[in-house]
């Protein structure tokens, strides 16, 4: 069991058609809307995941954020890495959509494609395919930001060592509104894992 201090090793917010990395921001595409944003980001990055078209937008913001905190991750590292998020309007924008698509029983045809997203964990699934990742998941539903929560469930995956890094983060679209905010939790790093700390680059 590690006793050691926990860091924040890199983080990386979405939000208003900008991309910040370690506070730097990498992109910017003004006057678009998410689904052009999200398309000029995955060009930009060379994400290389074709099933990131099919995918709801929970799921690319999500998947997105984490491709960058773990870009530099060797693939060594990343057979345990957990995966610890929360957001506030769980899969709703793709409940929303499912809902509208069976709703006229004169045009019944709902779609798997989308049903298949009716639940918020299912971008977790993404990530760790697309990481190939194959340890803790969880993801969680609060009214705000919960940084002590996710804090505190990250440092226990760590201490009981069933992870030895998490990638924690608040991941939320609802109708074209949406901030991701990811970042790498470890045992090296200049960051120290603090409420505080997380609160300050979470704004």
């Amino acid at each position: 069991m590690t006793t050691s201090p926990l860091y924040i090793q890199t983080y990386c917010k979405i939000e208003n058609n900008t991309i910040v990395l370690k506070g730097d921001t990498v992109f910017v595409e003004e006057a678009v809307d998410f689904k052009s944003f999200m398309k000029s980001s995955y060009k930009e990055f060379e994400v290389n995941y074709p099933k990131f078209f099919k995918m709801d937008s929970l799921s690319k913001l999500a998947l997105m954020a984490a491709e960058l905190v773990l870009k530099e991750v060797s693939e060594l590292e990343k057979e345990n890495i957990g995966l610890v998020f929360a957001n506030s309007s769980s899969s709703l924008d793709t409940d929303i959509a499912h809902q509208e698509s069976i709703q006229d029983s004169a045009n019944y045809f709902p779609s798997p494609a989308v049903f298949v997203y009716t639940l918020p964990n299912i971008c977790l699934g993404e990530i760790s395919i697309k990481q190939q990742l194959k340890s803790e998941h969880a993801f969680f539903i609060f009214d705000t930001f919960n940084a002590e929560f996710i804090n505190q469930y990250a440092e226990a995956l760590i201490m009981e060592q069933k992870s030895n890094q998490v990638v924690c983060g608040w991941v939320d679209y609802l109708k074209g509104t949406y901030k991701a905010f990811v970042y790498l939790v470890g045992t090296k790093g200049t960051i120290e894992l603090t409420k505080e700390n997380v609160e300050k680059l979470y704004t």
